[in-house]
């Protein structure tokens, strides 16, 4: 099918950097809305296929589309899959736990057995998890430890008094799933997002590189040439994070799960520490969670939740996300425009350029991009203006974090939508023609994304497509 996407007419004095992803869901379920998202300023939207169907996405994705026309934006489309489901089954009421007492879990029980007090749950941890292993239910409401294995049946000795309620999620920090982490629902959502206009996959919880090379394979297989976004949100990934973070396309910081699979503390750290790795290695990378989560019921944020935004702006994140805030609370749109104030401000009053000494970079790539930032710097150019096919070469000089404003110009439309939430670029369509006689910064200076005068760095590769071959640099001034 042949895509074509209108010419984005936005300005470049009216940049936003760090870029916003919503969450699409009930509470944003209508095209209006929809349009309403992107044009207040979200750039990627995601559809989570823990909840929904197929025909439900389908809209989503067809309205997305259609809105992202209109206002002449490009819009990155992300498919998170639901990965498997630890969580509590299906039974009636509520379940009182005390401290001390011996619980037992049991994956599809009989019905004897629940009628004998055995709790169901929606996978077979029997498999998996050992003696002495932590879990943890209900967003770590209550922890228990895990006593004996035996006969399909796990036990566990509570160690607070609490409450378990059915469906509710179940951490296992201590767990090694072995690469079992694709299920057969995920297979089914992966295959049907192959025939969509879909730029990105979001794995869930990851533990080793091995992972992201098994879908990477599944997804060649299926002709998919989205790319892949690894969650991290178990303790593994974080133990194995520098083979992961080169592994993947781009990094989420899913700070719920994380924050009940390793110490609530050493989430800021592991934060910090993937924005550094995904600068070092050219990975966007996206800041998720509960960012703005009272405005699921209320019209404004805390002040806490302000400076938790603010601060993955201060630390370089490409992106900040919004969950239930977009997908199921009562201000949707009043969160993403909370949420763009709060970055424009940020990045007009940041008393400090990011850095990250640990994670300095000597490559050729990265000292070109480097030398391209300082000339555009010395000049005072206007914009720095990448003709890309991948959309490689605007993502190497991002990373970088240039003052100078990134325009990127390519021919894939798929590289367009990707380049949506790449930090500081704003990406353009411009379809190959052959007989087209008029240079690029003709044809910005036509569709007035730039105009006569403007003093620009053009960079480029001798071989479009090819990753990391950027070698041509030039000065332009527009007439």
């Amino acid at each position: 099918m042949k895509m074509t996407a209108a010419v984005p007419t936005i300005s470049i004095e009216d940049y936003k950097r760090t870029k916003i992803i919503a969450t699409v869901g009930p509470a944003t379920d209508s095209y209006d809305l929809i349009l309403e998202l992107i044009r207040t300023g979200a750039n990627g939207l995601r559809l989570n296929f823990s909840h929904g169907t197929h025909e439900e996405h389908a809209r989503y994705i067809k309205w997305i589309r259609k809105a992202s026309k209109q206002l002449g934006k490009p819009v990155a489309i992300i498919q998170d899959l639901q990965g498997p489901k630890v969580r509590l089954g299906d039974f009636e009421g509520f379940i009182n736990v005390t401290k001390g007492q011996t619980v037992r879990f049991k994956y599809n029980p009989t019905a004897k057995e629940l009628d004998d007090d055995i709790i169901p749950i929606q996978y077979d941890l029997a498999k998996k998890v050992k003696r002495g292993e932590r879990l943890y239910v209900y967003d770590g409401r209550v922890r228990t430890l895990i006593s004996n294995v035996k006969d399909g049946v796990v036990f566990a000795k509570i160690e607070n008094n609490g409450i378990f309620l059915k469906r509710k999620g179940m951490n296992l920090p201590d767990t090694d799933f072995g690469g079992d982490i694709f299920t057969a629902k995920d297979k089914a959502d992966l295959a049907f997002g192959s025939t969509q206009d879909i730029d990105y996959v979001a794995l869930s919880f990851v533990q080793t590189a091995e992972d992201i090379h098994d879908l990477r394979r599944k997804m060649k297989n299926l002709g998919f040439n989205a790319k892949i976004i690894v969650k991290i949100e178990t303790k593994a990934a974080v133990e194995n994070l520098e083979e992961i973070m080169q592994a993947t396309d781009v990094a989420m910081i899913a700070r719920g799960d994380l924050a009940y699979e390793t110490p609530a503390e050493s989430v800021p750290v592991v934060q910090r520490q993937i924005i550094g790795m995904g600068l070092h290695y050219g990975k966007p990378t996206i800041v998720a969670t509960q960012m703005l989560v009272s405005m699921t019921e209320a019209p404004e944020p805390t002040r806490a939740e302000v400076s938790d935004v603010a601060t993955a702006v201060f630390l370089g994140a490409d992106n900040v996300m919004l969950s239930e805030e977009t997908a199921a609370g009562k201000f949707p749109i009043e969160a993403v425009q909370v949420m763009k104030r709060v970055i424009r401000y940020t990045e007009s009053n940041m008393p400090i350029k990011v850095t990250y000494p640990d994670y300095e970079d000597s490559s050729r790539q990265s000292s070109i991009s480097r030398a391209i930032i300082s000339l555009a710097d010395s000049i005072k150019a206007k914009a720095i203006v990448a003709a890309t096919c991948s959309g490689d070469t605007a993502l190497q000089i991002a990373t970088r974090r240039p003052g100078t404003p990134v325009i990127a110009v390519t021919s894939d439309i798929r590289s367009l939508q990707q380049m949506a939430i790449i930090h500081g670029v704003k990406s353009y369509l411009r379809p190959v023609d052959p007989h087209a006689a008029h240079k690029l910064t003709t044809w910005l200076q036509t569709h007035k994304v730039l105009k006569k005068g403007d003093v620009v760095v053009t960079v480029s590769g001798q071989y479009p497509g090819v990753a990391g071959a950027t070698d041509t640099i030039k000065v332009r001034v527009l007439e």
